[in-house]
């Protein structure tokens, strides 16, 4: 299958890492101009250079701006201009017990989870349409659906991504503008590191240590190891195709069988 984003502008967001990094570089060699979305101005210089050796004479535009705030995503698409593919990538997670998650915990989780990402689409949604072609993808994650005890508030926030993501897609309906949510499984990123040493001995090899982190807090993966940031951004790229316009309002997967379910 051959994917050619030339002459389409996407907006990455929190993609000076991680999986936002990978899907930035996946859309870059696909042809299309990428908003790289960090909040510091020195960070996404950083991953704009990084990405340029990666995919030399790629088009990227550095976008330094905090998307969890409304200043923010202005600024962002102020940036860019027109936004052919927005991809709602940022977020935050970590582990906390349910009993003292703070009432400011559980709103700065659903500011910068969902909020953030429903900002973007109310700032974008309308351009798309009235050019009639658009991508709305926002990435959310197994948690959206197989709740872990030790992060309610996060799961919360990627179930309510779900939602939005249905939503926005009923509110382009009919105009050419698709808008999907990707459920990502447990994930290969520096963050997640952090994570799963939070959760098994810190002395461990890194490579025994994710043996065991899957084996003791994510059994059910059928994948068995944690997926690379690059196996979810080749769903992201294909679904901000021409070859993809058939498939809105969805939940896909990218999660190693990681939820035990035969539907989305």
């Amino acid at each position: 299958m051959q994917i050619d984003l030339k002459g389409r502008t996407a907006l990455v967001t929190g993609s000076t890492q991680g999986i936002g990094a990978a899907i930035a570089e996946g859309l870059a060699r696909a042809g299309a101009r990428v908003g790289v979305n960090g909040r510091s101005a020195e960070r996404t210089e950083e991953a704009v250079a990084r990405l340029l050796r990666d995919v030399p004479g790629a088009e990227l535009v550095p976008v330094a701006a905090d998307v969890a705030t409304e200043e923010g995503a202005h600024r962002a698409v102020d940036t860019l201009g027109q936004v052919d593919v927005l991809v709602n990538n940022l977020g935050v997670f970590g582990t906390a017990d349910p009993l003292e998650i703070t009432d400011e915990e559980w709103r700065r989780y659903f500011e910068v989870n969902v909020l953030a990402a429903v900002r973007l689409t109310r700032l974008l949604l309308p351009g798309m349409t009235e050019r009639g072609w658009g991508r709305v993808l926002n990435i959310a994650s197994d948690s959206a659906v197989v709740t872990p005890a030790e992060m309610i508030h996060y799961g919360m926030s990627k179930t309510a991504l779900l939602a939005v993501s249905r939503g926005f897609a009923k509110q382009a309906a009919g105009t050419g503008v698709t808008v999907n949510s990707v459920i990502a499984g447990p994930t290969h990123t520096g963050g997640v590191e952090d994570f799963v040493y939070q959760l098994v001995d810190r002395d461990l090899p890194w490579d025994e240590a994710q043996r065991v982190f899957m084996r003791e807090h994510r059994p059910q993966s059928l994948l068995q190891r944690l997926i690379e940031p690059e196996e979810i951004a080749h769903m992201v790229v294909y679904l901000s195709s021409e070859q993809a316009s058939a498939t809105t309002g969805g939940a896909l997967r990218v999660d190693g069988g990681y939820v035990d379910s035969i539907l989305p």
